[in-house]
C-alpha cells in the first residue's frame, strides 16, 4: 500500500510539473492582432507601420510588401515585443511564402530572423536598419542548394564560438534545409550573458556564449555601449527583410526564475522538451 502510494505522489508531482510548464508558456503572438508589439521600420519612425508591412490575417502575422509599389529601397523592418527577457525559452513556427519584392538584396532571399537580446526600440535611430542584437538568422531553401536555418548574425555584438572568440557576421547552422512553403519550428535557449543555444525542431544546430558588444560597430559608439560588455537581457524582435513571411506561433517561457537553481533549471528545461515533443 505503501509502495503504490509512493508511486501515486511521484505520478502526481510529475504531471503538476508538466502542467506547470504548460500554463508557464507566453503567448507573445496572441494570434488576433498586434497589440504587444513595436515596429521600427528603417527611414520611418517609431510605430510608423509603413506599407502595412506587419500584419495579422488569418490567424497569422504576416510580413508583407505587397503596398511597397515594388521599392523595397532598404527599408528594413523590426517587430519588437513589449517587454525584455533575459532567460527564457523562444519557439516560433514560421514560412516563407510567395516571391521576394524586385528589388531586395540577393541574400535576402527567404530571409527573416528573430533577433535576440535586442537594444531597445526606442532607442534605435531612424536610420538604423538593424538593431544591436543576436541573430537567429531563419532561411528558407531555393529548391536546389542546401541553405541552413538558425544560423547566427551579430549586427553590433560578438560571441564565444567553439571556445574562440567569433568576430565574423555570421555563421551557419547544422541544420537541413527547408525547401518550399513549409511551416518550421524555431527555438532558441537564451541564458542570460551565457549559453545560447539554437534549435530547430529538437535538434540544436548552434551553440555559442557570452554575447557582448562590438565597439567596432557604429551604431554601438552612437549608443555609448562599452566594447567587450556581456548583454545579459534585451527585446526580442522578428525581421522584414525584404520576402514575405509568416508567424504562425510566436511563444516563450521565462526561465529567469530558475537561474539560481541550476537543478531546477535542468528540470523544467527537460519537461519543456516533453511539452513541446
Amino acid at each position: 500500500m505503501k509502495k503504490i502510494a509512493v508511486i501515486s505522489v511521484l505520478i502526481f508531482c510529475g504531471l503538476t510539473t508538466t502542467l506547470n510548464a504548460q500554463k508557464g508558456w507566453i503567448k507573445m503572438f496572441n494570434g488576433k492582432d498586434l497589440s504587444d508589439w513595436i515596429i521600427k521600420i528603417k527611414d520611418h519612425p517609431l510605430n510608423e507601420n509603413y506599407g502595412n508591412t506587419f500584419r495579422v490575417e488569418n490567424g497569422v502575422m504576416k510580413v508583407s510588401y505587397d503596398q511597397y509599389n515594388n521599392q523595397f529601397k532598404e527599408q528594413f523592418g523590426h517587430i519588437f515585443y513589449k517587454q525584455k527577457f533575459s532567460a527564457y525559452l523562444l519557439y516560433i513556427e514560421y514560412r516563407f511564402t510567395g516571391d521576394q519584392i524586385k528589388d531586395g538584396p540577393d541574400w535576402a532571399y527567404r530571409n527573416s530572423g528573430a533577433m535576440l537580446h535586442c537594444q531597445d526600440p526606442k532607442s534605435m535611430m531612424v536610420e538604423q536598419d538593424f538593431p544591436i542584437s543576436l541573430e537567429m538568422q531563419l532561411l528558407g531553401g531555393n529548391g536546389k542548394d542546401e541553405r541552413s536555418t538558425c544560423n547566427l548574425c551579430t549586427p553590433g555584438t560578438n560571441v564565444i564560438l567553439d571556445g574562440k572568440f567569433f568576430t565574423p557576421h555570421c555563421v551557419n547552422s547544422t541544420s537541413k534545409t527547408f525547401h518550399g512553403d513549409q511551416w518550421v519550428v524555431a527555438q532558441a535557449l537564451v541564458l542570460g550573458d551565457s549559453i545560447i543555444k539554437h534549435i530547430v525542431g529538437s535538434d540544436t544546430v548552434l551553440m555559442y556564449t557570452k554575447p557582448q558588444y562590438d565597439g567596432r560597430d557604429k551604431w554601438v559608439q552612437k549608443k555609448g555601449f562599452k566594447d567587450g560588455a556581456l548583454i545579459s537581457e534585451g527585446y526580442i524582435s522578428l525581421q522584414s527583410e525584404s520576402h514575405p513571411v509568416e508567424f504562425r506561433k510566436v511563444e516563450l517561457f521565462d526561465l529567469s526564475p530558475y537561474m539560481n537553481d541550476p537543478k531546477k533549471l535542468q528540470e523544467i528545461l527537460m519537461q519543456l522538451q516533453q511539452v513541446r515533443h
